[in-house]
């Protein structure tokens, strides 16, 4: 175990434990000030300045450092000498350290404190995971061609809009809270719901989750057509795994597209996210269900 690999993981939640503990007392000042609310969601109409949103101040500091060296410990974690490791570990890193940093960009303009207090403990987790399961050696795989940027990219993809489709659900959970909550008499969880951005910012943070998974998709789909080339001697293997990461593909495409010229939104873009996160995961998981399951193949 590299000395430097716990170091960065040590400093990184360091940095995290921090700005968690401020977005939970940002929070607390928040919904005291708030406490005369007469009904639900009317935090929501606030602008930046007033829900939040400073700029760059001392926790968006130590968000921003606890992500450098959330980055520096993934990096370690990947690349072990002259090869490389990855597995499941590696992959939720990854996933967590893109949420932290969306949040933070996100939280220069917007009150993203409820948000914090969810991801942060995880992402500080996250990046210890590799700790504890270094995953599995491709030192002798990473000589085949594309392999490497094929293995990233579709990892990355699968994990970046898995948590498009988590953001999706609590914007769903968000947006029926605004409309059936009571004002005075609300739960701990609607009170965390009241507590989220507005969702006008819950919905661009959720386009840019998305857009970052697209272009990790899309780099899949071309490193994988290269890399059957390369292997197989044909760019395409019309396998059900292939078919449905192209139908994901296109459903994620066919969402942005309509996003910038039709100006998709609330529950069209919602359904959409889903849908097309189900049809990935049946590649990804379903690949191994009828390897494993329907064909009795290891």
């Amino acid at each position: 175990m590299s000395i430097l690999l716990v170091i960065a993981t040590v400093l990184t939640a360091a940095l995290y434990l921090p700005a968690w503990l401020s977005a939970i007392r940002g929070a607390r000042a928040l919904g005291d000030r708030d406490s005369d609310v007469d009904g639900p969601g009317m935090r929501r109409g606030l602008p930046a300045d007033d829900a939040g949103g400073r700029g760059v101040d001392l926790p968006s500091l130590l968000l921003a450092g606890g992500a450098l060296a959330h980055a520096f410990a993934l990096y370690l974690a990947i690349h072990t000498g002259p090869g490389f490791r990855f597995g499941f570990a590696q992959v939720l890193s990854a996933t967590f350290w893109i949420g932290v940093a969306l949040l933070w960009l996100e939280g220069l303009s917007v009150r993203v404190q409820a948000l914090r207090i969810v991801v942060l403990p995880i992402a500080a987790l996250a990046v210890a995971l590799p700790l504890l399961f270094p995953g599995t050696d491709f030192a002798l795989e990473s000589g085949r061609p594309l392999f490497l940027p094929h293995l990233l990219a579709g990892t990355l993809a699968y994990g970046v809009l898995m948590l498009a489709a988590l953001h999706a659900l609590l914007m769903t959970a968000a947006e029926r809270a605004l409309h059936s909550a009571s004002g005075r008499h609300r739960s701990p969880f609607g009170r965390w719901i009241e507590d989220l951005p507005p969702l006008l910012a819950l919905e661009r943070l959720l386009f840019r989750l998305i857009l970052v998974g697209f272009v990790m998709l899309t780099l899949t789909v071309l490193s994988g057509v290269l890399f059957s080339e390369a292997t197989f001697g044909r760019p395409l293997r019309l396998d059900h795994k292939t078919v449905f990461a192209m139908v994901a593909w296109l459903l994620f495409g066919v969402l942005l597209l309509g996003r910038r010229l039709r100006g998709w939104r609330g529950r069209t873009a919602l359904r959409l996210t889903l849908a097309g996160f189900i049809v990935l995961m049946l590649a990804y998981a379903g690949s191994r269900f009828v390897l494993e399951v329907l064909l009795q193949r290891a």
